[in-house]
């Protein structure tokens, strides 16, 4: 049970990074290239300006990647948080005496929940995330 929620929860990840690569993080690649590319086109400038001038492309892409990346973490941890906690409370059943198939009912209805209630998170994270992306580089 619990293997098919994390492939759910998985997947609705996996389409969430997915959309956010395709709508924003390939427009700020293009700019970045193009950026750099300008930069070596300065036939003035000593080796080090054309490096700083590429790091300088490079910033706000990294600093999305960054974003996407500690977004994706937060999500996960809250996800292995609300897991870890259904696990606790079935062990603490189990050792107050509950029967083994009403500790499996409990954990069975608790990952799922989890799993649901970090789904319900996924647009508004989606929607942050787009909007913190949108203003790098401005």
């Amino acid at each position: 049970m619990a293997e098919l929620q994390q492939l759910r929860v998985q997947e609705a990840v996996d389409s969430m990074v997915k959309s956010v690569e395709r709508e924003n993080i390939r427009k700020m690649q293009g700019l970045m290239f193009r950026c750099s590319a300008s930069c070596c086109e300065d036939s003035q400038a000593s080796m080090q300006q054309v490096h700083q001038c590429m790091d300088c492309c490079h910033a706000p892409l990294a600093q999305a990647q960054a974003l996407v990346t500690n977004e994706v973490e937060k999500f996960q941890d809250r996800l292995a948080r609300c897991t870890r906690y259904c696990n606790d409370k079935a062990k603490d059943s189990m050792d107050a005496g509950d029967k083994e198939p009403q500790v499996k009912h409990q954990l069975d209805s608790g990952v799922p929940k989890c799993a649901d209630d970090q789904m319900n998170l996924i647009p508004a994270m989606t929607k942050r995330m787009k909007a913190s992306l949108s203003s790098i580089g401005k």
